[in-house]
């Protein structure tokens, strides 16, 4: 018997009262992904919600059963990321006071839109433990409520919410993907789902360089890591709940891991060809379905996109080196004649291959190449690795040695 669980009817209360505050974010059919995965595949658009994650679900639901004494004495929390936005959107809407400590190193996008939400905002430690900590020792000196980000039965059945849309929406759902960090999202949906609808499989998936979680649900007790180390921060969590583990290992069939080039694949697979923008926490569900890790085949399954929060300059980096490992961006390094017309000949040989120059870096001073030769990097465009195959072949037949730098 799971200690400390939550119950069906405060799951169905807290859909009331986030009525009007969280959206019944949609459900949205991939013929892409369904095809690429061997499965009908359903995403679950927690990306598009207030504050840009599922946060605001928890956060809110919980803020909304304090007491009037509490609510004076405001709310404090630690956060990565989205439960910083999430508590503070909701502090807001309640017309009370918050404190969000955040680790130095939390994306910049981040912790602006959690200023812009009313919050004071701390920043203080490497990561999401070191930030709790120090929440921690603020809420002893100010009497602030302090708001779980996972490890709360208030956050949690809030977050079971989104059970009872993926039901509303997909009543045959054969299996539902979600990822995990300290564990709320996943307790709170699997905990609804298997009240209404047993037979659902629960699949958690965490970031290789955070398994917390993972690892407590193969030892069958809380595993602590000693660090993490994974972009996707809002699951970079070194140990999960008391709480959410019970009910995790109480409801949940099955934890996987995924890579971080995993996680950077599927992300830049949703940009491509669905257009959704999600943050690495979001994608790991799709990550592990796209690299066959689950197991499943032929089988009606929701992924939960749990947030869209993702910084720009990760996005740039994504693309640039996804693009690279598809083939579609190239650096070349070659040594030519310094004299004049040998640039505008290699140049030729690169336009007859229909690839596209974006750069060009000519270096005639380079002291490790001869005098009167000169140093060239392409930066070029092009279709796929084998495209890249036969700008080489052509460039070696015109005597240029080339070397791929990128």
């Amino acid at each position: 018997m799971v200690e400390k669980a939550p119950t069906l009817n405060k799951v169905l209360k807290a859909r009331q009262n986030l009525a009007g505050v969280a959206y019944h974010t949609p459900l949205d059919y991939s013929r892409t992904f369904s095809e690429l995965t061997g499965n009908t595949v359903y995403l679950k658009l927690e990306n598009m919600q207030k504050t840009g994650s599922f946060k605001i679900r928890g956060a809110y639901n919980k803020i909304l059963n304090l007491t009037e004494g509490e609510r004076a004495r405001g709310v404090i929390a630690a956060s990565a990321g989205n439960h910083a936005q999430g508590v503070a959107c909701a502090a807001a809407r309640a017309g009370i006071k918050s404190t969000i400590v955040m680790p130095e190193g939390a994306p910049i996008s981040k912790v602006m839109a959690t200023r812009g939400y009313g919050a004071q905002v701390v920043l203080s430690g490497r990561d999401y433990d070191d930030a709790y900590q120090q929440a921690q020792a603020l809420q002893q000196e100010t009497g602030s409520v302090f708001i779980h980000g996972f490890d709360d039965l208030e956050v949690i059945t809030g977050q079971g919410t989104i059970a009872l849309e993926l039901l509303d929406d997909l009543p045959d759902v054969e299996a539902v993907l979600v990822p995990v960090g300290g564990g709320g999202l996943i307790a709170g949906i699997s905990f609804g789902l298997k009240q209404l609808k047993p037979r659902t499989r629960i699949i958690g998936i965490q970031a290789a360089g955070a398994p917390a979680v993972c690892l407590s649900f193969q030892e069958g007790r809380l595993h602590e890591s000693s660090s993490t180390s994974t972009f996707a921060d809002g699951i970079a969590i070194r140990k999960p709940g008391q709480v959410t583990f019970n009910l995790i290992r109480h409801y949940v069939d099955e934890m996987l891991t995924v890579t971080d080039e995993e996680i950077a694949g599927a992300i830049l697979m949703l940009l491509e060809r669905s257009k959704i923008v999600v943050e690495g926490a979001g994608a790991v569900g799709l990550a592990a379905l796209l690299q066959r890790k689950t197991g499943l085949n032929g089988v009606k399954t929701a992924v939960v996109l749990s947030g869209g929060n993702i910084d720009m300059n990760i996005i740039s980096i994504i693309i640039e080196r996804g693009l690279v490992n598809s083939g579609r961006y190239v650096i070349l390094h070659t040594i030519i004649d310094d004299k004049p017309g040998s640039l505008q000949k290699l140049l030729a040989v690169i336009a007859e291959t229909r690839a596209n120059v974006i750069a060009v870096k000519h270096d005639r001073i380079n002291p490790t190449v001869p005098l009167k030769q000169a140093e060239v990097r392409l930066t070029l465009e092009t279709k796929d690795r084998d495209h890249i195959k036969q700008i080489r072949t052509a460039l070696a037949e015109s005597d240029y040695e080339t070397e791929i730098i990128s």
